[in-house]
């Protein structure tokens, strides 16, 4: 079965207390990623995670999101984890956020996920940064996850004209 490595970004649309248009649609897409397409992978996530998850603000909507992924298999955050991590920030790839994305990225790519799931767009799934970041990874010796969001395996059934 595919595995997804399940970023910060995912339980925080799943839960989101945003109400601008574009947060509900997140939500929206992240729920029916979640209940459809979810069951056919191994989800996975890591204490990183829920460092980011527990610097929230909203204690009740923290707690409905660090709930969503403590049912997850965890993933140990090792040397060559933080090792991987330190390459991308130094290499200019990833921002220099110790707990952040290019953590998230070296879990993913540490593991073989072949997935990361993410709505970070800038620094994530962002299709200028793949060919830099597949790269990197080839001289690491590591695999290179799909970065991508729940909205590319959703697709809309426009079949009878609506």
């Amino acid at each position: 079965m595919p595995t997804a490595y399940i970023e910060t970004s995912i339980p925080s649309f799943y839960y989101t207390g945003r109400s601008d248009p574009l947060s509900f649609s997140r939500k929206l897409w992240t729920r029916q990623w979640w209940a459809t397409i979810g069951a056919g992978f191994d989800l996975f996530s890591s204490p990183a995670v829920t460092v980011e998850l527990n610097r929230g603000t909203l204690e009740k909507l923290k707690k409905l999101r660090i709930a969503l992924v403590t049912e997850l298999q965890m993933l140990e955050i090792n040397t060559d984890v933080l090792e991987i991590a330190q390459v991308y920030i130094k290499r200019l790839l990833m921002p220099d956020d110790a707990d952040g994305d290019a953590l998230h990225l070296a879990i993913a790519s540490y593991y073989n996920m072949s997935v990361l799931l993410t709505w970070n767009c800038k620094h994530l799934a962002n299709p200028n940064k793949f060919g830099h970041i597949e790269k990197l990874n080839s001289e690491l010796g590591i695999g290179l996850p799909l970065i991508t969001t729940p909205l590319n395996y959703l697709s809309e059934d426009d079949s009878n004209g609506t």
